[in-house]
């Protein structure tokens, strides 16, 4: 439990908080509408589904108020390395801003769920009630008319139309009716594009129905404003307790004058205006980079089909492990796509490598080959950088860094940024250990890394400090004619796939067995525990994070990072 503590304690704490503003909203308006005086005669129409209408609706203002603050990633970028409060603990929990979007979206999902159900009945009740098939009060309620059609409490006004045609109409031609279909059906859209599946295989579908979002919250602003839920406005003079049961004497006695309602004040604009206010600031501030000269350095084509890409942006600043937004008109005005920078801080350009995974980034690399030598490339429109959990490794007096496949990019920039600092003897280094790990598939995959880790092997060497850089590389697809040159070349200095001195494991890694050395040549150190790589590792890492770690002061903790976009 302790070790569990360390890992996810904050991060419960403030799901917990939200999950606990969730239910509170639900039922305090579940019950100030299901016990509510000024909405007797509604319930009488409605029932519960009244209630149930309007409970999610609370719940749906709040989360909506949440759902884009995540994906403002200047102000998070601005939080995370503006702040100094803003402590290490807290900066785990920007990094997983994704996380808390996809969370708040289930639960707008869910609520929009809900209320559309309840309204769903509540219009075909509305129109019962307009039918007199129910009760006399029912249809005295709902016959209710004044001359500017303001005082009324059923919102069905027609009566010279077929019955069954008239909740079709009532949706379609209403304010509330006509933004709910199209927010309900934008929200759908918006959903199922994001499931994993469409998202990875097919990412421009993502993007673009992503963007109904404008329409979604556009429907959402104007959707209250047709005020279809109305509450009793003269209880005072009309006394439901005693008139109820008096229906032929209303307007004939002083104590029974007609009922008159009015639709509630619309108040889901004042819970989105200030999220859609810094959201489009957001968005500003993004074309405002997008317009900026963006230069080729240089253009380099790697193994294993990987594109390095040495940019130059006047006042570009940058620290490690952070990433960009690209964005290449010639192939699409709209996709922006995060690539993690593999230059440091230190060099007087930033570089991305990219890997051919999709439509974009394969019609990237065929425009960049078809380039004759030395030629700029297409116009590229860069925004970030932005911060990750990788900026926060020198935080630590240990780190684990561990990437898989096109995943050690943002290590190349921690591991070039560490030899810049050796080079100059930067005293602020307070890190004492880095240990590397590389999982890949193919040999290939090694080739365009093995020369940084060569100048770092070397580097090392010469000022006595071998001991702060252990990496390790492994291998986990291999055929029979690598196993035969490796077992020719055994007894070599160097390793056969990358001609390093550390050489190349076949298979995985066995993670109890190296969280349990760091932890023994380290026993009473703070870890951080860095990945980019894919989702099932990032399970394992962290369960051993977990599984490793003590909340005693004067024992190991390892800290679970994992870079997010």
């Amino acid at each position: 439990m302790s070790n569990w503590i360390i890992n996810h304690g904050l991060t419960s704490f403030i799901l917990v908080i939200w999950m606990g503003i969730n239910i509170f909203l639900f039922v305090w308006f579940y019950l100030f509408y299901d016990l509510g005086d000024d909405f007797y005669y509604t319930r009488h129409l409605l029932g519960s589904a009244l209630a149930w209408a309007r409970a999610p609706a609370a719940v749906l203002n709040f989360n909506c108020m949440l759902i884009l603050l995540p994906v403002c990633r200047n102000l998070l970028s601005l939080i995370r390395g503006s702040f100094m409060c803003c402590g290490r603990t807290m900066r785990k929990q920007l990094d997983k801003n994704l996380s808390f979007h996809k969370l708040v979206a289930y639960m707008i999902g869910l609520m929009t769920a809900v209320h559309m159900v309840a309204h769903l009945l509540n219009v075909e009740w509305y129109n019962n009630s307009r039918q007199g098939v129910y009760d006399p009060l029912s249809t005295a309620l709902s016959s209710l008319e004044d001359t500017n059609e303001t005082t009324y409490l059923n919102p069905i006004r027609i009566t010279d139309l077929d019955p069954q045609q008239i909740p079709t109409r009532l949706v379609f031609t209403t304010i509330a009716g006509l933004t709910g279909v199209i927010i309900t059906l934008a929200l759908i859209l918006i959903i199922t594009s994001s499931m994993e599946v469409i998202r990875r295989s097919y990412f421009e579908v993502f993007w673009y129905t992503h963007h109904l979002f404008i329409i979604f919250f556009a429907g959402l602003v104007f959707h209250g404003a047709g005020r279809i839920v109305r509450r009793q406005t003269n209880r005072e003079d009309h006394n439901f307790t005693f008139c109820k049961d008096r229906i032929e004497e209303w307007g004939k006695i002083p104590e029974c004058p007609f009922p008159q309602f009015a639709g509630g004040f619309p108040q889901t604009w004042m819970w989105v205006i200030g999220p859609m206010f810094l959201y489009l600031c957001e968005r500003l501030l993004r074309f405002i980079r997008y317009i900026q000269t963006v230069k080729y350095r240089k253009i380099v084509m790697r193994p294993s089909k990987v594109l390095e890409l040495q940019l130059v942006k006047s006042g570009f600043k940058m620290e490690v492990g952070q990433y960009v937004f690209l964005n290449c008109p010639s192939i699409s005005q709209l996709e922006w796509h995060p690539f993690t920078m593999t230059s440091a801080p230190e060099e007087d350009f930033f570089s991305v490598h990219i890997r051919s995974a999709g439509d974009w980034t394969d019609k990237l690399i065929s425009i960049m080959q078809q380039l004759p030598e030395g030629a700029q490339g297409p116009k590229m429109g860069v925004d970030g950088p932005f911060g990750t959990a990788s900026e926060d490794v020198f935080d630590y007096e240990v780190s684990m860094l561990v990437g898989a496949g096109i995943g050690v990019t943002p290590f190349a920039s921690i591991l070039k940024s560490i030899w810049y600092k050796f080079k100059e003897s930067n005293p602020k280094l307070r890190t004492r250990k880095i240990y590397f790990y590389w999982l890949c598939r193919e040999t290939n995959a090694f080739e365009w890394f093995a020369d940084l880790l060569k100048v770092l092997e070397q580097e090392m060497e010469e000022r006595g400090m071998g001991d702060f850089l252990t990496y390790k590389l492994y291998l986990t697809g291999w055929d029979t004619s690598l196993t035969f040159q490796e077992n020719v070349n055994f007894d070599k200095d160097t390793d056969v796939v990358t001609g390093l001195k550390q050489k190349t494991n076949y298979g995985r890694p066995n993670w109890d067995k190296e969280f349990e050395l760091v932890r023994k040549e380290y026993p009473m150190s703070v870890v951080g525990t860095f990945l980019c790589g894919p989702a099932a590792l990032a399970k394992v890492l962290e369960k051993k994070c977990a599984k490793y770690s003590d909340v005693d002061p004067r024992k190991t903790k390892f800290y679970f990072n994992k870079e997010n976009f």
